[in-house]
Protein backbone atom coordinates (compact mmCIF):
# COMPACT_ATOMS: atom_id res chain seq x y z
CA UNK A 1 0.00 0.00 0.00
CA UNK A 2 1.30 3.82 -1.10
CA UNK A 3 0.04 6.21 0.52
CA UNK A 4 -0.17 10.04 -0.40
CA UNK A 5 -1.54 12.37 2.23
CA UNK A 6 -2.17 16.00 0.80
CA UNK A 7 -4.29 19.23 2.39
CA UNK A 8 -2.12 20.73 4.79
CA UNK A 9 -1.79 24.43 4.74
CA UNK A 10 -1.93 27.42 7.31
CA UNK A 11 -5.37 28.17 8.76
CA UNK A 12 -6.06 30.80 11.78
CA UNK A 13 -7.21 29.23 14.88
CA UNK A 14 -10.62 28.23 15.11
CA UNK A 15 -10.40 27.64 11.66
CA UNK A 16 -10.88 24.19 9.49
CA UNK A 17 -8.70 22.33 7.14
CA UNK A 18 -9.67 18.62 5.79
CA UNK A 19 -6.80 16.21 4.86
CA UNK A 20 -7.06 13.21 1.98
CA UNK A 21 -4.98 10.32 1.93
CA UNK A 22 -4.61 8.37 -1.31
CA UNK A 23 -4.07 5.03 -0.99
CA UNK A 24 -2.65 3.11 -3.89
CA UNK A 25 -2.73 -1.10 -3.89
CA UNK A 26 -5.80 -3.70 -3.54
CA UNK A 27 -5.39 -4.10 0.11
CA UNK A 28 -6.42 -0.28 1.38
CA UNK A 29 -10.03 -1.84 1.52
CA UNK A 30 -8.64 -4.46 3.80
CA UNK A 31 -6.68 -1.65 5.84
CA UNK A 32 -7.76 -0.41 9.20
CA UNK A 33 -6.21 3.52 8.79
CA UNK A 34 -5.23 5.99 11.12
CA UNK A 35 -4.51 9.86 10.96
CA UNK A 36 -1.12 10.58 13.75
CA UNK A 37 0.63 13.26 13.76
CA UNK A 38 4.07 14.87 15.13
CA UNK A 39 4.64 18.50 16.58
CA UNK A 40 8.55 20.03 16.50
CA UNK A 41 10.24 18.36 19.51
CA UNK A 42 7.79 15.52 20.59
CA UNK A 43 6.73 12.14 19.34
CA UNK A 44 4.75 10.55 16.96
CA UNK A 45 0.98 10.67 18.64
CA UNK A 46 -2.44 8.90 17.42
CA UNK A 47 -5.08 11.02 16.08
CA UNK A 48 -7.89 9.34 14.53
CA UNK A 49 -8.46 6.01 13.14
CA UNK A 50 -10.94 3.88 11.25
CA UNK A 51 -11.83 0.29 10.85
CA UNK A 52 -12.19 -1.79 7.05
CA UNK A 53 -15.76 -1.03 6.63
CA UNK A 54 -15.83 2.80 8.17
CA UNK A 55 -17.86 1.60 10.92
CA UNK A 56 -15.96 2.02 13.85
CA UNK A 57 -13.56 5.38 14.56
CA UNK A 58 -11.50 6.25 17.35
CA UNK A 59 -9.81 9.42 18.41
CA UNK A 60 -7.55 10.90 21.04
CA UNK A 61 -8.83 12.75 23.85
CA UNK A 62 -7.95 16.53 22.82
CA UNK A 63 -9.28 16.18 19.26
CA UNK A 64 -12.86 14.67 19.75
CA UNK A 65 -15.88 16.62 18.91
CA UNK A 66 -13.72 18.65 16.54
CA UNK A 67 -12.12 16.14 14.25
CA UNK A 68 -13.90 13.53 12.32
CA UNK A 69 -12.01 10.96 10.03
CA UNK A 70 -13.67 8.90 6.90
CA UNK A 71 -13.14 7.03 4.46
CA UNK A 72 -14.41 6.14 0.71
CA UNK A 73 -13.30 2.16 -0.05
CA UNK A 74 -14.23 3.05 -4.26
CA UNK A 75 -12.28 5.84 -3.87
CA UNK A 76 -8.91 4.24 -1.68
CA UNK A 77 -9.16 7.42 0.42
CA UNK A 78 -9.29 8.28 3.92
CA UNK A 79 -10.09 11.76 5.17
CA UNK A 80 -9.52 14.04 8.55
CA UNK A 81 -12.11 16.88 8.86
CA UNK A 82 -10.16 19.11 10.97
CA UNK A 83 -12.70 21.87 12.75
CA UNK A 84 -12.30 24.49 15.60
CA UNK A 85 -8.46 24.28 15.16
CA UNK A 86 -6.14 25.63 17.93
CA UNK A 87 -2.38 26.54 18.02
CA UNK A 88 -1.71 23.43 19.81
CA UNK A 89 -2.90 21.27 16.90
CA UNK A 90 -0.03 22.27 14.29
CA UNK A 91 1.77 19.32 13.38
CA UNK A 92 3.10 17.06 10.50
CA UNK A 93 0.18 14.81 9.93
CA UNK A 94 0.55 11.15 8.27
CA UNK A 95 -1.88 8.59 7.05
CA UNK A 96 -0.75 5.38 8.17
CA UNK A 97 -2.34 1.86 7.29
CA UNK A 98 -2.63 -1.51 8.93
CA UNK A 99 -3.18 -4.79 7.71
CA UNK A 100 -3.86 -6.62 10.74
CA UNK A 101 -5.24 -4.75 13.09
CA UNK A 102 -8.84 -3.94 13.72
CA UNK A 103 -7.77 -0.37 14.24
CA UNK A 104 -4.90 0.43 15.53
CA UNK A 105 -3.92 3.27 18.00
CA UNK A 106 -0.11 2.85 18.40
CA UNK A 107 2.40 3.86 15.75
CA UNK A 108 3.90 0.31 15.94
CA UNK A 109 0.65 -1.34 15.08
CA UNK A 110 0.96 0.19 11.24
CA UNK A 111 2.16 -1.33 8.01
CA UNK A 112 2.62 1.12 5.86
CA UNK A 113 2.92 5.15 6.09
CA UNK A 114 2.30 8.34 4.19
CA UNK A 115 4.81 11.14 3.84
CA UNK A 116 2.85 13.75 6.06
CA UNK A 117 1.46 17.08 5.62
CA UNK A 118 2.13 20.17 7.39
CA UNK A 119 -0.69 21.89 9.31
CA UNK A 120 0.00 25.29 10.68
CA UNK A 121 -2.20 26.47 13.20
CA UNK A 122 -1.70 30.24 13.82
CA UNK A 123 -3.41 31.82 17.21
Amino acid sequence: VQLQASGGGLVQAGGSLRLSCAASGRAFSSSSMGWFRQAPGKEREFVAAISRNGGSTYYEDSVKGRFTISRDNAKNAVYLQMNSLKSEDTAVYYCAADLTSPTGRTAIQYDYWGQGTLVTVSS
